[in-house]
């Protein structure tokens, strides 16, 4: 056998030993990633599944990254257990944790998987291409399909005066309370205007505010110590987030600017004891609703000069706002309203307003049971009142409770952190730690071993 011979055998040997290295190495690969992949898709199934039962679980909802939010470890096994389903994560120890940080309204599911296809929306592909909605409108993004369901709810409610009012649309009331910053504040000022809330105020107030570092306005504090002589401009939350406390504004100086955040202000919170007449007013599909996944707020604004600013500062931000957002907020808010008339329906339907007043008639007395049984917390008493809309006459059972530490509790949301509650402490409000911020909203699993795991601390 001649040398070149030799030498080509060697290479095919070679050659073949590379390429079953690199199949073996290939096999593995597929194998991990394949292996990865069902991983993820089984975690993915699962959640899908929870999310889909009767008792869906808030397992991303507990997962965000928030900073006053303790970090907590996913649980990635299935569980025939309802309690498991129902909070879907678990510290270290294995105790179930209870997220009640956001105010995620989640209870409205089962009203509106009672509700079948009232409030189901088709949108063909080829159907609302274009930026435009309406140029002949003030604010041009605006689906008039949604102007008129907003229309038609307040004026049933009662909560609102329309007329002689512009309607901007936003993705949200976060959108629009900057848009409301951007359009009140003179643009050639040599100080930022100053922003203030009343404490306990909304937490993301503060952060909102100072988010884009505008040189237009900034943050001052709590409006109880608000004492310059200048302009400024006034959030007034009504009912409150947090404290569920009807407000009016505080600071008495005559160079303010109000912007009312209404988002609260409907029958299964509060009773409805006038039409709200206020310059710039903020309602929300989430707190309205449930459909916080909707992302649409609107804006009720007297002054046609804000009105246009609020819409440009859209249009800059954003270049409007999802009309397909708007046309399924559009169809939820008719079938609310068509709910309490008993409009297009042979069958018996309860009101949306009847149903979610009786879930958080329902959960307040639950949560006053169980604070009183602990023992160590207490919680506000709300007034009665009369409810235009209902006819009722009830105490306020606002979207989140204000729970406060008593005794020789310092620190509320640490301690109920060591319980496996996860809630808001009182220093993102403005106040002392004492207190905590908990969501009334919850689904009703979620909310029920809350409720026991309270009153047995």
């Amino acid at each position: 056998m001649d040398k070149g011979r030799v030498l080509s055998l060697r290479h095919v040997l070679m050659l073949s030993l590379a390429l079953n290295v690199g199949l073996i190495l290939r096999l593995g690969y597929v194998g991990e990633s394949w292996r990865a992949e069902q991983s993820l898709h089984g975690f993915c199934l699962e959640e899908k599944q929870l999310n889909r039962g009767t008792s869906p679980s808030p397992m991303a909802d507990s997962s965000q990254k928030v900073p006053h939010v303790s970090k907590t470890k996913l649980v990635m096994t299935t569980s025939s257990t309802s309690t498991s389903r129902s909070t879907g994560v678990e510290d270290g120890g294995g105790q179930r944790v209870i997220n009640l940080d956001h105010g995620d309204p989640t209870m409205y599911e089962r009203f509106w998987q009672q509700m079948g296809d009232k409030s189901t929306v088709v949108i063909s592909g080829w159907k609302y291409t274009s930026y435009f909605s309406d140029v002949t409108n003030l604010c041009w993004f605006l689906e008039p399909e949604f102007a008129k369901a907003v229309i038609r709810l307040h004026k049933l409610v009662g909560n609102a005066i329309t007329e002689d009012r512009h309607l901007v649309v936003g993705t949200g009331s976060t959108q629009l309370l900057q848009a409301a910053l951007y359009a009140l504040c003179p643009p050639n000022e040599s100080e930022p205007m100053s922003v203030v809330s009343a404490a306990p105020f909304y937490s993301s107030y503060p952060l909102l505010t100072d988010f884009l570092k505008s040189g237009l306005y900034k943050w001052a504090g709590d409006a109880h110590k608000f004492d310059k002589d200048r302009p400024y401009i006034e959030f007034v939350t009504s009912p409150n987030n947090p404290d569920g406390s009807t407000r009016q504004a505080v600071v008495n100086g005559n160079r303010g600017i109000l912007v009312h955040d209404l988002a609260y202000y409907w029958p299964q919170y509060t009773p409805i004891s006038v039409r709200a007449d206020h310059d710039l007013m903020l309602f929300t599909v989430s707190k309205s609703s449930g459909h916080a996944g909707t992302r649409i707020g609107w804006a009720l604004v007297k002054d046609e000069e804000v009105a246009r600013k609020m819409t440009k500062f859209m249009e800059l931000n954003t270049i409007g706002v999802s009309k397909d957002s708007q046309l399924r907020a559009a169809k939820i808010l008719q079938a609310v309203a068509d709910s309490c008339e008993h409009i297009g329906s042979h069958e018996e339907v309860q009101a949306f307003f009847d149903y979610s007043y009786i879930v958080m008639e329902k959960r307040w007395k639950q949560l006053r049971e169980a604070v009183k049984k602990s023992g160590l917390f207490s919680l506000p008493d709300f007034p009665s009142g009369f409810c235009n809309f209902s006819g009722r006459n009830f105490e306020s059972q606002p979207a989140f409770a204000w729970l406060k530490c008593e005794g020789d509790i310092e620190d509320c949301e640490s301690f109920l952190r060591g319980h496996g509650i996860l809630t808001r402490g009182g220093n993102h409000f403005g106040v002392c730690p004492k207190y905590v911020r908990i969501s009334m909203l919850a689904r009703d699993k979620m909310f029920n071993l809350f409720t026991e795991r309270l009153s047995e601390i």
